[in-house]
């Protein structure tokens, strides 16, 4: 089974992106993270019936479409989310990919809260692009600083490591019954 992450944070030494690395070596099957940084700036004029995407929205979309579930895993920017998370999705309502695929949606945040704002957000938009947003592999991480080792950046605390584990089981779960 093939999974495709998407980090909500562009940071190279972000939290979240620990967060993914981490919890992507519970995967078992290739998997890969998606490049949003790339992306235009959404604009319906560039994706209309007779328009050509933009390269690095063709490749997202292929991606997404290769991909057997998706992982979402994003900090929380003023209570919402990430605006080069919500423009990666923008290029994904109309074009069908996310449509019936497992997602995972993980935020993590310094605050005690877990980014619960920007989870419940990307769970509503994952909803209406018919994505199958798997509640059991969905995660909210409160007071992430203290678990990531800087010098790996990687999770380091046990509780959350074994609750990404479950996560991920459970969005395997969710695509084995669609992986031909």
């Amino acid at each position: 089974m093939r999974l495709l992450a998407l980090s909500g944070s562009l940071r190279a030494r972000s939290s979240n992106g620990a967060v993914l690395r981490s919890a992507l070596t519970f995967w078992d099957g290739p998997a890969a993270t998606a490049d949003i940084g790339a992306l235009p700036h959404f604009n319906p004029d560039l994706d209309g019936e007779d328009a050509t995407p933009p390269a690095p929205v063709a490749a997202l979309r292929t991606a997404v479409a290769s991909a057997d579930a998706l992982l979402v895993v994003s900090p929380e920017y003023a209570h919402g989310v990430p605006g080069a998370l919500k423009n990666a999705l923008d290029w994904l309502v109309s074009s069908g990919e996310c449509v019936s695929k497992p997602v995972a949606v993980i935020t993590a945040s310094p605050s005690p809260a877990g980014g619960d704002h920007a989870n419940a957000q990307l769970r509503e938009v994952l909803r209406m692009m018919t994505g199958e947003v798997v509640t059991a592999a969905c995660r909210e991480i409160p007071a992430i600083g203290p678990k990531i080792d800087p010098t790996t950046e990687r999770v380091t605390d046990e509780a959350t490591l074994t609750d990404l584990g479950v996560a991920l089981a459970h969005l395997a779960a969710a695509a084995a019954p669609l992986t031909p």
